[in-house]
């Protein structure tokens, strides 16, 4: 990546609502877990480490900046908390532990979208739920 890609995607990142740079927080971690699964597959343990490394600091990140005036903000930080000890399980286990990245990957996933819902509806782009007619 040249000088002038990354000048423009830090312009980006400046230039995005608290809600598109939670999104793309979430996808961040998303993309970290899944390159993660990748390379323990492939044996590339080393890669896998930095992968981890990566995604334990996404998740911290998003716990540390929660609200925890929101009521929302417990629920959040057990899951957050959910998701750092299975991290450092799967990183201490490697094989032992593969078949939690999926369901770690979920997670993020589900709370992504679900973010990603409350802030279109919050922007006006989405209808609330209760108003919504089905026909």
């Amino acid at each position: 990546m040249n000088e002038y890609q990354k000048k423009y995607q830090e312009q980006a990142i400046y230039q995005m609502s608290p809600a598109e740079l939670l999104l793309l927080t979430y996808e961040e971690g998303i993309k970290c877990l899944k390159k993660a699964q990748y390379l323990l597959e492939e044996k590339k343990y080393e890669t896998f480490d930095g992968n981890m490394d990566r995604a334990t600091r996404i998740v911290r990140y998003l716990q540390q900046t929660l609200d925890m005036e929101q009521p929302v903000s417990g629920d959040l930080n057990r899951i957050y908390e959910y998701l750092l000890f299975d991290l450092s399980r799967v990183r201490a286990g490697r094989e032992r532990r593969a078949e939690e990245l999926p369901g770690m990957i979920t997670i993020l996933e589900e709370l992504r979208d679900g973010f990603s819902g409350a802030s279109k509806q919050a922007s006006g782009t989405l209808p609330p739920r209760e108003s919504r007619i089905l026909v």
